[in-house]
């Protein structure tokens, strides 16, 4: 179970972090800055870490996610519905971080009032929301005997 949510983890967070990446290189809206920025917590704050560092923090978060997502599944015995219930369920609170991660933010990254830069925030974790369901699925059908 564990390694299951490990992998949902890695792969939708690197699914999410690419797509905000992509669509700040297009539009110049700071909303993968947003995603990776750590800015004001105490003492990791005032580190300059590389970018790479930064999306391993992004992806400790996704990974945390992807876990409570497996064992919710397990725990309240997996159906397809529940499959997207328990998705929704942890996504959702993620695209209402928008706001408290804007306000605390040192760094230059979208204002709490950016429509846009809310819409792309929100499209980037409705995608993650459906790779939730898919790759348990897909694992579920590919695991080895673990």
């Amino acid at each position: 179970m564990l390694l299951k949510g490990l992998w949902i983890g890695v792969w939708s967070g690197i699914v999410l972090g690419f797509y905000l990446k992509v669509m700040e290189m297009l539009t110049g809206i700071k909303v993968y800055t947003l995603l990776l920025n750590i800015d004001f917590i105490p003492l990791l704050g005032s580190v300059s870490f590389p970018e790479w560092i930064e999306f391993f923090f992004h992806l400790i978060v996704s990974i945390i996610i992807g876990i409570l997502y497996v064992y919710s599944l397990n725990f309240f015995h997996n159906t397809g519905k529940k499959q997207w219930l328990f998705a929704l369920i942890l996504t959702l609170p993620t695209i209402f971080l928008f706001f408290p991660l804007s306000i605390l933010s040192i760094k230059e990254v979208p204002e709490i009032d950016d429509f846009p830069a809310f819409l792309l925030w929100t499209s980037g974790h409705l995608i993650y929301f459906f790779t939730l369901p898919p790759l348990y699925i897909w694992l579920v059908k590919h695991q080895h005997n673990t």
